[in-house]
């Protein structure tokens, strides 16, 4: 499972066998999320508190791009 990174006690990863369309996991202590990259959409909420699902598209904003550069070159070695 690759992290791409944290921020605010979130973490942001993909999973080693994920699949297109480009999505990261988000998960704390309270759960896992994923939302698609372009655009940015919450798919699936399993927990994560609403005011930590905001910060976590505030950061997917700040970081789309290099989100989708880290999944081209991470699933492109496959």
């Amino acid at each position: 499972m690759p992290t791409l990174f944290y921020y605010l006690g979130l973490r942001f990863f993909f999973y080693s066998n994920d699949h297109e369309p480009i999505h990261v996991h988000v998960s704390n202590k309270d759960g896992e999320a994923k939302f698609r990259i372009d655009p940015i959409i919450l798919i699936e909420n399993r927990g994560i508190k609403p005011r930590d699902l905001k910060s976590a598209e505030v950061a997917l904003d700040e970081n789309w791009e290099v989100i989708i550069e880290r999944w081209n070159e991470y699933f492109s070695k496959k």
